[in-house]
């Protein structure tokens, strides 16, 4: 493992930049900026290019991050976790992926931003547009899952844990956009929330891995 210096100073780059990238997707959003037009322009375009067996393909693709399907998971980790006695880990696991969904209820809430014209009501979506709580949900929840395989499992599965993970986030990030559901800017905004997020969480359950080690350590 690296050290806790570098642990620290990765997971506080990480937090800043998705702070620094969200604060700037929210600040580009009221009316008469370039991104709106720009927003709607792609996700037609995007949805008048998918074919109906793609979108059909992305529509089963965007529930792996499911409210539902991310709540069961949380609760079949944490079950996990604490059978094998990772208490630490299993409360991280708990924490990241509930305090995900609250935070982005609350980002939602004070953004207000409404989803995406769909005149032909392919998909309905209930709720606020910005940011994408399928996009963050992926990003925390599979982020740590690959991180839960860096920590518990051997090293020959440390990549193919992190290329799923990747591939899951990308997935449901382009399906909601594909779908007609979110503008791009949403799902990049739930990629951003979501990241500093999940480095907290990481970081800080680094940090007290960091703290029991050493005063483990003899005198």
């Amino acid at each position: 493992m690296p050290s806790i210096q570098l642990r620290l100073a990765t997971g506080s780059a990480l937090i800043v930049a998705g702070v620094l990238v969200f604060v700037a997707l929210a600040n580009a959003l009221p009316v008469g900026t370039p991104i709106r037009p720009w927003d709607q322009a792609i996700t037609d375009t995007l949805y008048a290019w998918v074919s109906p067996q793609a979108r059909q393909m992305f529509a089963a693709l965007t529930h792996l991050a499911d409210p539902r399907t991310l709540t069961v998971l949380c609760v079949l980790g944490t079950l996990v976790l604490l059978a094998q006695r990772q208490h630490a880990l299993a409360l991280t696991w708990l924490l990241a992926i509930a305090g995900n969904g609250l935070l982005n209820l609350r980002l939602k809430q004070f953004i207000g931003r409404t989803r995406p014209l769909d005149p032909e009501g392919a998909m309905l979506a209930q709720g606020l547009s910005f940011p994408s709580g399928h996009s963050s949900g992926a990003v925390v929840t599979y982020g740590m899952l690959a991180y839960l395989a860096l920590r518990l499992l051997p090293k020959a599965w440390h990549l193919p844990a992190l290329l799923l993970a990747l591939a899951a986030v990308l997935a449901v990030g382009a399906s909601r956009v594909l779908l007609r559901v979110h503008f791009p800017s949403d799902v990049l905004a739930g990629f951003a929330s979501g990241s500093a997020w999940l480095a907290l969480c990481v970081t800080s359950v680094e940090l007290v891995f960091w703290w029991l080690a050493r005063r483990a350590k003899p005198a």
